[in-house]
């Protein structure tokens, strides 16, 4: 069966009409969501565009990345435009410098501050913001497309690149050269591109590369390879992340990030949350909710940055190794974590709110309606699949933890068990998730 899959991955990524058949109605609907949201209804409630990005595409796209990894990249939109632009007026730049050493942080920075902007000037709650926002991340593209080479843009610039690198990393499929026809070829078309298919367009050498943080699954290099060495297969999700050879700090500080920007989404949403802002404003002396929110968000922020730390300085003592490496090694492990805790809170929007797309899909040609409920699912059987979420991510960082110190480490029983102070961070976090998603939430739109 799974060799039968194998094979149709492999003609499927061949075909001429890949990955066209999906970018250009992808394009179109990208087209009509950004029209919506300047020009379309007012109410969030009643805008298409509003609802497609924000309870649709949101709440489902973690879930491509851990299904199809990087599979979104190959099609998004901005990558499309991207593409449009450097045919026409390209000038082909390398990459800067500092871009390349500094790539993650700045999307690190970049999706702080998209979050602190959703919630202190209401992006979601407002078309015209989401729409502002995207004309912004289109001008973006625009430029980088008009200077430099390639997806310079989605490699180094892209939040949600950031996002769909990490999560990717445990996704079930991978796409890889076979070490045994790629070590004698000398042909370099998988990257520098040939008749078939331009060459790839997020600087990977795929004959090397180990990873899929990187890989849009575009299937260029499976065109151009002359030898049919590259291959898409099915494996075990989350198996990258138990052998990662150079683990890298910014890597696993966007890890941490995640966690508690997902944090900041769910606490933000609660009931108790209008009186815990109270409380806050009494002692902070000022009523400004930029202020406040931002107090919250840095402390939402810090707290798993502060105990990802703390157990490395426990693992540090076991494994000899510095604090650094070991937050550096043992930051991947959240990974499978942060998919759940993300997914579990996007869960609530898409079957809470998720008839809000139908409804505002025929507001958009004057049949406007608003029903009692917007109700997919009933919230008890939203916050079953949210626990199940929850234990599967839970389980999955806490062996990804213990599989990172038995490949780093071997069979030495000291440094080994040096993954235990992750593991009992990982089952903190899950406890501390678990009890946010039992408070009452509030719907997004």
């Amino acid at each position: 069966m799974q060799t039968k899959i194998n094979i149709f991955l492999k003609e499927l990524l061949k075909s001429r009409w890949y990955p066209g058949i999906f970018r250009w109605p992808t394009a179109a609907v990208f087209a009509v969501i950004v029209y919506q949201l300047l020009f379309g209804d007012s109410s969030p409630h009643d805008n298409f565009g509003t609802a497609m990005t924000w309870i649709f595409w949101w709440s489902i796209i973690p879930l491509t990345f851990l299904v199809l990894g990087r599979f979104w990249c190959a099609i998004c939109p901005f990558a499309t435009l991207s593409d449009v632009i450097q045919k026409f007026v390209g000038n082909h730049r390398p990459v800067p410098r500092f871009l390349k050493k500094y790539g993650i942080w700045i999307i690190d920075f970049l999706y702080i501050l998209i979050t602190w902007n959703d919630h202190v000037f209401g992006m979601v709650e407002n078309p015209r913001g989401s729409g502002i926002i995207m004309l912004l991340l289109i001008t973006g593209v625009i430029i980088s497309g008009a200077f430099f080479e390639r997806r310079t843009w989605c490699r180094y610039l892209c939040f949600l690149g950031g996002l769909s690198g990490n999560y990717s990393r445990s996704a079930s499929l991978e796409l890889r050269g076979t070490p045994e026809k790629c070590q004698k070829c000398t042909v370099t078309a998988c990257y520098k591109g040939g008749e078939k298919a331009p060459g790839c367009p997020m600087f990977e050498f795929p004959r090397t590369m180990q990873s899929n943080a990187r890989c849009n699954f575009c299937g260029y290099c499976v065109k151009n390879c002359p030898n049919d060495s590259i291959k898409l297969s099915v494996r075990i999700p989350s198996k990258e992340l138990w052998f990662i050879r150079k683990p890298r700090f910014d890597e696993a500080f966007l890890a941490v990030i995640i966690m508690g920007i997902v944090f900041v989404q769910n606490i933000t949403m609660l009931d108790i949350w209008a009186q815990a802002q109270h409380h806050l404003e009494v002692f902070l002396g000022t009523n400004n909710y930029a202020i406040t929110f931002t107090v919250i968000f840095a402390v939402a922020m810090s707290i798993p940055v502060a105990l990802l730390y703390a157990a490395s300085w426990f693992g540090s003592r076991l494994n000899k190794d510095s604090v650094h490496m070991n937050f550096a090694r043992f930051g991947y492990a959240l990974i499978p974590l942060d998919f759940a805790g993300h997914m579990a809170h996007n869960l609530f929007h898409l079957f809470a709110e998720g008839k809000s797309v139908f409804y505002s899909a025929l507001s958009m040609f004057g049949f406007t309606s608003h029903p009692a409920s917007t109700a997919v699912l009933s919230s008890g059987t939203i916050e079953i699949m949210q626990f199940l979420l929850l234990f599967l991510g839970a389980a999955g960082s806490v062996y990804t933890a213990y599989r990172i110190a038995k490949s780093s480490y071997g069979q030495t029983v000291r440094k080994k068990n040096s993954y235990i102070p992750y593991a009992v961070l990982l089952i903190l976090l899950t406890l501390l998730n678990i009890y946010i998603f039992l408070l009452p939430m509030a719907h997004r739109t």
